[in-house]
């Protein structure tokens, strides 16, 4: 049953908000890799916008400390503005008690776009 609705919420998730969050995490990984310097926060993009495909049942732990060069960077040139969004968008969906699984997947997302580098994802599924 836990593996039904873990399915159930990651299509709801897809078809409600992780389309549009991925198509958006993969243009911004493109422009990032228009230049070779741009290539790792572009690669971290894919990393992210597979994430928001299907984000039920898999976890993320953040280390900021791990490339803390990389991460102040990612910050400055738009990270912090992902991850408002994310936290915007996480609390509109915290309005409804419907709502509040696709709220946390949302902060989960704004979290890792505030330290993309060093952070990993794990499936969480037992």
């Amino acid at each position: 049953m836990k593996k039904f609705l873990k399915v159930l919420g990651n299509i709801l998730w897809l078809l409600l908000t992780g389309l549009e969050a991925a198509i958006a995490w993969f243009i911004l990984g493109a422009f990032w890799c228009v230049s070779i310097i741009g290539i790792p926060f572009g690669l971290q993009c894919f990393k992210f916008g597979k994430l928001s495909i299907w984000p039920m049942g898999r976890g993320a732990k953040t280390n900021f400390s791990k490339h803390p060069v990389a991460n102040i960077i990612w910050l400055i040139f738009g990270g912090i503005f992902v991850t408002g969004f994310f936290f915007v968008v996480g609390a509109l969906w915290c309005i409804t008690i419907i709502g509040i699984p696709f709220g946390l997947q949302s902060f989960k997302l704004g979290r890792l776009a505030f330290s993309p580098f060093g952070a990993e994802i794990k499936s969480t599924n037992k």
